[in-house]
């Protein structure tokens, strides 16, 4: 479906952060990889925290749910052999079960999206796999992905970071269930390396040891572990919540969004900091975000590596900011759903927006006087696009049409609900 965003000048009232997306798969997970009986609270419902469940359960876990929590009795380390798993748009969940379903004898990751997921590469994770016993099929390091394992070793793995950390991630779920310990060292620059802060912590609560180095660029874990049963409360969702907290700066606004632990290891945290550079009126106390936000901006310079699901938000805050701002370190943007660099700025373009690129740089001069909108914009099946264009179609002279803006719920089903909730003009048309 396309949605209609229509100039909104005013934004005011509270919301609850949905719970984080990333944190709720990795749970999910690492109750999966349990013998015996977990919970967890608060779970996040998107499309890619559901696809896990589909799939842990597709694997041999037993989940019963009600509004407040999940309850997960996991498979341990002993996954079904099951012929096919279906993962949807979801890379990251895709990544981290093609470690997963090494432990299976036979297992193919089929192509349902191949406009988006099914053109990403996954090389480098297959290439790791591949020093550890396990055969991979491919078509040309994209889906589908058959994956022939059922013995794999552990030892020394190579695995490189320079394009996601995902890779790293999925190696590191499952050798700490292999017989042997393993030294896992990454290889190039390793991207987005508070997710991989993340990916530990929650190791870290379900039981298992592993020895990092201070860079995250070698880890040594050991093998024969086993994840306790335990139970989980996930935190509010910063890469969500960044959209609404960029629209709250863009527009005259009282926003408040509950949820959002000021000590959170989510790098999109970060979002708070860039609005305060950019003179945005806020406080940040008791775990809720307050914007004031007075439509004024100043422009700001980030390196956007450690905030990656949050930097089109923050580019389309800079849409209306006075001066130049730059986001640098981010070609990795150019690895998601789609190329977040080309692919949104030709549209923020189509918009009215003043925007250029480097290969791995976002450079935005700023239109404080708003832009021209009354345009269509395709935000290529990418959440994060869609979620970025709604805000910058509140400051337009215009209204927006955004084409298939119901991917949003790839990661926040209820963006457009709350949204409204907050007084802001979107509409859905057919």
């Amino acid at each position: 479906m396309d949605l209609i965003v229509k100039p909104t000048p005013h934004l005011e009232g509270e919301i609850g952060a949905l719970s984080s997306k990333n944190y709720t798969t990795r749970y999910l997970l690492v109750a999966a990889l349990a013998e015996g009986t977990s919970t967890v609270y608060f779970p996040a419902h998107s499309e890619d925290s559901d696809a896990m469940r589909r799939c842990i359960q597709d694997l041999g876990a037993v989940l019963v749910e009600d509004e407040e929590k999940a309850v997960i009795t996991g498979f341990g380390r002993h996954p079904r052999n099951v012929k096919e798993l279906n993962v949807g748009n979801a890379g990251a969940v895709l990544r981290f079960l093609m470690g997963v379903a090494s432990l299976c004898p036979d297992v193919t990751f089929v192509n349902t999206y191949p406009d988006s997921l099914g053109k990403r590469p996954h090389d480098d994770l297959i290439t790791a796999l591949g020093q550890m016993n396990v055969q991979v099929e491919h078509n040309n390091g994209r889906l589908p992905i058959r994956i022939q394992g059922g013995q794999p070793k552990g030892g020394q793995i190579k695995v490189s970071g320079s394009v996601s950390s995902q890779y790293l991630s999925a190696l590191l779920f499952v050798t700490p269930l292999l017989a042997e310990d393993s030294e896992i060292e990454v290889l190039g620059d390793l991207k987005s390396k508070v997710v991989v802060g993340q990916t530990l912590e929650v190791l870290e609560q379900a039981g298992i040891i592993i020895h990092a180095s201070e860079d995250y660029m070698r880890f040594r874990v050991p093998g024969n572990q086993s994840y306790q049963a335990k139970s989980y409360t996930v935190q509010g969702d910063y890469p969500g919540s960044a959209a609404v907290l960029a629209a709250a700066a863009v527009t005259q606004s009282d926003v408040l969004i509950k949820r959002l632990p000021a000590e959170s290891k989510q790098g999109e945290r970060a979002v708070v900091d860039v609005l305060r550079m950019m003179e945005v009126p806020l406080t940040h106390d008791n775990d809720e975000v307050h914007v004031k936000g007075n439509g004024k901006l100043k422009a700001v310079e980030f390196d956007g590596d450690a905030a990656t699901d949050a930097v089109l938000a923050m580019v389309a805050a800079a849409v209306f900011a006075e001066g130049t701002s730059r986001f640098y370190n981010v070609e990795n943007l150019r690895f998601k759903e789609c190329d977040r660099i080309t692919d949104y700025l030709a549209e923020l373009r189509k918009a009215g927006a003043n925007v250029e690129e480097r290969q791995a740089e976002i450079i935005v001069h700023g239109r404080p006087e708003g832009v021209e909108g009354g345009v269509e914009i395709n935000a290529h099946y990418d959440h994060r696009v869609i979620m970025a264009l709604t805000v910058v179609g509140l400051r337009a002279k215009e209204p927006l049409k955004i084409k298939d803006a119901h991917h949003v719920a790839k990661s926040y089903p209820q963006f457009f609900d709350h949204m409204q909730a907050l007084g802001a003009q979107v509409e859905w048309v057919k």
